[in-house]
């Protein structure tokens, strides 16, 4: 049975629908409407091929999959990272139908309230109602590789695939399913097997290395793509910053912050779960990949893609890296 409370909840949450206006009095938070945000670099600077990802609804199996290796490379330089639904924003400035933002949950030094980019002002949404929700309700987290968001507790009206790590207020629950509040289509439901429930982030049980790693290999074979932090592609850091974000654990989101963040490990002394860091100049410049070590000598990875080699997420041994002879150090976050 539905719990007690529904009908009030939905009433808070009637109001939540509005138009992603924001050029008037730009509110000071907005939340993705969109199953994965991509955010730029600069404004407008989306190709033709990018049209699955900047529209709304977007679909970024069709356009991850549609990109040939040489446009999945041309994506560096042009993106820096993505949020998905119903994720806060805070709003930076406007320009045209761009919005410049920074993604909350994704700490960076580049800028205190989180990672900045410019996304499509159709992909957010604006209201109050939705925040209310956010900070007063449980939230259920997405904890399958993706999970379906439905117009009924059984499943058969899908709406949207959201990626593993999102997280949305809870209104109520039967035996196989939550209903949640969304950003802008009231209330819709999630199989109760494809999310965790929690009363707040601090709930959410601290892992073990084994956890991580076990976490960490649901995404083994996955596609590399730049910016990417969801789980229809990652980057490197994206990655390891989701794996950690899905266990309670707030980490930097790019691999340089990602290691001075964290404890130094000794190579001698590594353990699963532990990141390891690899720098230009032999080890010894800037970092400029990471991934988590998960036992025996091997670690796991989303290395990048060349123009002409597809590199999906992969388990290797540390010594036999592509980056052996740039091994710069690891950190542990446990």
């Amino acid at each position: 049975m539905i719990r007690r409370g529904l009908s009030a909840a939905l009433l808070v949450l009637s109001g939540v629908v509005t138009a992603p206006s924001m050029a008037t009095a730009e509110p000071a938070t907005a939340y993705v409407g969109v199953s994965v945000a991509t955010a730029w670099v600069a404004p407008a600077t989306d190709r033709a091929v990018d049209r699955p990802a900047v529209g709304n609804p977007v679909d970024i199996r069709k356009w991850t999959t549609d990109m040939t290796l040489q446009q999945r490379a041309d994506l560096v330089g042009r993106l820096e990272t993505q949020a998905p639904y119903g994720s806060p924003v805070r709003i930076l400035e406007r320009q045209g139908d761009w919005v410049h933002v920074a993604v909350a949950g994704q700490p960076t030094p580049r800028d205190a309230l989180g990672y900045p980019g410019w996304i499509p002002a159709r992909q957010l949404v604006t209201g109050t109602a939705f925040g209310t929700l956010r900070r007063t309700r449980p939230f259920a987290m997405v904890t399958a590789d993706t999970a379906w968001l439905s117009a009924d507790p059984a499943g058969r009206r899908r709406e949207m695939e959201l990626p593993a790590d999102t997280r949305l207020p809870v209104l109520a629950r039967t035996g196989s399913a939550v209903l949640v509040a969304t950003p802008d289509r009231g209330g819709r439901w999630l199989s109760a097997r494809d999310v965790a429930v929690y009363d707040k982030a601090a709930d959410i049980p601290r892992p073990t290395g084994t956890d991580l790693v076990r976490t960490a290999k649901m995404f083994a074979g996955l596609h590399y793509l730049w910016a990417g932090t969801s789980s229809f592609g990652f980057d490197c850091s994206g990655f390891t910053h989701t794996v950690y974000d899905l266990h309670g654990i707030t980490i930097p989101r790019d691999a340089g912050a990602q290691k001075a963040g964290g404890t130094p490990v000794a190579k001698d002394d590594l353990l699963p779960g532990d990141l390891i860091f690899y720098a230009h100049d032999h080890g010894t410049g800037s970092v400029h990949h990471v991934g988590m070590y998960i036992g025996d000598g091997y670690e796991i990875d989303a290395p990048a893609n060349s123009a002409t080699e597809e590199s999906p997420l992969e388990i290797v041994k540390v010594d036999q890296h592509r980056y052996a002879d740039q091994y710069a150090g690891a950190v542990r976050y446990l």
